[in-house]
């Protein structure tokens, strides 16, 4: 029998395989979207609005920790077109579930420098990992 005859029901298989697993990344841009399943392995990346320029930033109040770690710290970006200096931008995390179980991922947005005003706004989302 000739290799290629013995690659093509393995390179089937394999492709079969692949087909049925989650996509490796999972994006949540609004509280709607939540909650979130995920499964060993897989990211989370989340993108909330964010201006930084007036002072307001995003504090992680609840990481998810016991199912998720953080890939990085946050990363803020604005709009290249946008040509307003000051412009509202976007705030991204990304997450990688790392062990079964649930947990929440909860974000304020508030100043720092004034902890006990209340927040402007908040994220929560419920986890689970399986």
């Amino acid at each position: 029998m000739s290799p290629i005859r013995l690659l093509a029901p393995l390179a089937l298989a394999l492709l079969a395989g692949c087909a049925t697993q989650p996509a490796h990344n999972v994006t949540v841009e609004k509280q709607s979207e939540c909650p979130v399943r995920l499964s060993n392995g897989q990211n989370l990346i989340l993108t909330l609005p964010s201006n930084p320029t007036t002072g307001y930033r995003w504090a992680i109040q609840d990481s998810a920790g016991g199912v998720l770690h953080p890939l990085g710290p946050e990363v803020y970006r604005n709009p290249e077109d946008a040509g307003i200096v000051g412009a509202a931008g976007v705030s991204t995390w990304r997450f990688q579930a790392f062990a079964p179980g649930s947990g929440r991922l909860r974000l304020t947005s508030q100043q720092p420098w004034a902890p006990e005003v209340l927040p402007v706004d908040s994220f929560d989302c419920a986890i689970s990992v399986n």
